[in-house]
């Protein structure tokens, strides 16, 4: 539902001897920030999820985690950062029980380009938790994949649990390649327990073309007493 890219690599110690690990750090294409997951925060401190121990016993592996988010001019443009398949490469330095230091650095790393289709929709703003028949707001970003202009409509369907508030049929005019718009929708839920945001749908009026959109987010709706207690 975002652009971040998450990137697992697990490495393994296949020799006979314990290994020093110096350094796994994944070095990010030109199109993204990389954040690495493979620390804690314990009393202020960053501490490595590994502990203090840096040694990689024989046969042994570990998992690091990295966060890639699209920097903030290729974020905008969602044509562009749909395409890009190269996320960076990894760079591993470790050292051996003799003192011998062994470096290795992989390739360029690619990743499957997501299908976002010709409209991507995606929540910016939801709450976690809401009133059992309460009206409640949400804001959803509609971007333009695809690299013509539409015209577009958009309907809201009601489900057996989630109930929209609003006109349906609203006209959204005419969206651009590459360009964004905010909506911001009112809804109510008559159902309790963990519900499914679903029924939009949005109809280019030049092709006639209906993009259908459901199971967005979900939301924990609770009775109003239970919520103010």
């Amino acid at each position: 539902q975002t652009d971040e890219v998450f990137l697992e690599a697990q490495i393994q110690n296949i020799t006979t001897s314990p290994m020093f690990m110096e350094k796994v750090s994944l070095e990010p294409s030109m199109m993204y920030n990389v954040a690495e997951l493979n620390t804690v925060d314990t009393a202020g401190e960053r501490e490595s999820t590994f502990g203090s121990r840096t040694y990689l016993q024989p046969m042994d592996t570990r998992q690091y985690l990295y966060c890639l988010k699209p920097k903030q001019e290729f974020a905008e443009k969602a044509g562009v950062i749909k395409g890009v398949t190269v996320i960076g490469k990894l760079d591993i330095v470790w050292k051996t029980n003799l003192g011998e230091r062994g470096r290795l650095q992989t390739s360029q790393l690619q990743r499957m380009a997501p299908g976002y289709g010709d409209v991507r929709l995606s929540l910016e703003t939801i709450p976690d938790t809401v009133n059992l028949e309460e009206p409640f707001d949400i804001t959803c970003k509609i971007t333009n994949c695809s690299e013509r202009t539409m015209d577009l409509v958009l309907e809201m369907c009601n489900t057996n649990s989630i109930h929209w508030c609003g006109v349906s049929g609203r006209q959204l005019g005419k969206l651009h390649p590459s360009s964004s718009l905010h909506l911001a929708l009112t809804l109510l839920s008559s159902v309790q327990g963990l519900q499914s945001v679903s029924g939009l749908r949005l109809t280019d009026t030049f092709l006639k073309r209906t993009y259908e959109y459901d199971d967005i987010a979900q939301v924990c709706v609770v009775s109003s007493e239970v919520k103010q207690s």
